[in-house]
């Protein structure tokens, strides 16, 4: 079973009789884009599935869109991003000890892109900057953000480094 995982909300009883499906939580951080950044929820859905379908999960996609900015050097010092992977593999990590098979972990994405959810490329996922603004105007040219060099040593240690 594959599952993308990004944030969660609430609903309770009385969002649904205003026929609101769910709202913000307010007790957690939100990214900049208002969606709440909650790693416990991504354990808690991977316990959910495992607990009713018994079969292995892969998490085809996690990440956080974030306004990144290059430093006076170029570069991009995104320890939010590193936090948010680091916060979320942790609890990969304590489901794994719960007992739940995952197959796979994927971080969405490696690269910047056009955000799917808002059209922007100042919605940024990837560990590598795309010089290119909401428009289309820049060089195009990438490079290494800060989260890519952290993933890389987390990769190497099979996940032990975080």
């Amino acid at each position: 079973m594959a599952m993308s995982y990004y944030y969660t909300r609430i609903s309770d009883a009385q969002s649904v009789q205003k026929h609101k499906t769910s709202y913000a939580n307010p007790h957690i951080q939100a990214s900049d884009w208002g969606w709440g950044i909650d790693p416990i929820g991504l354990r808690t859905k991977l316990n959910l599935y495992w607990d009713r379908y018994q079969m292995p999960v892969m998490i085809a996609e996690n990440g956080i869109g974030a306004i990144d900015k290059r430093d006076e050097n170029g570069e991009v010092q995104d320890d939010y991003r590193i936090e948010y992977m680091r916060t979320h593999l942790a609890q990969v990590k304590e489901a794994v000890r719960d007992g739940v098979e995952i197959i796979g972990y994927f971080p969405w994405g490696p690269i910047d892109i056009v955000s799917c959810s808002s059209s922007e490329m100042s919605k940024r996922y990837g560990f590598i900057y795309v010089d290119l603004d909401d428009y289309g105007q820049g060089s195009g040219a990438r490079s290494r953000k800060k989260s890519y060099r952290w993933y890389q040593r987390v990769i190497a240690s099979h996940g032990e480094s975080l």
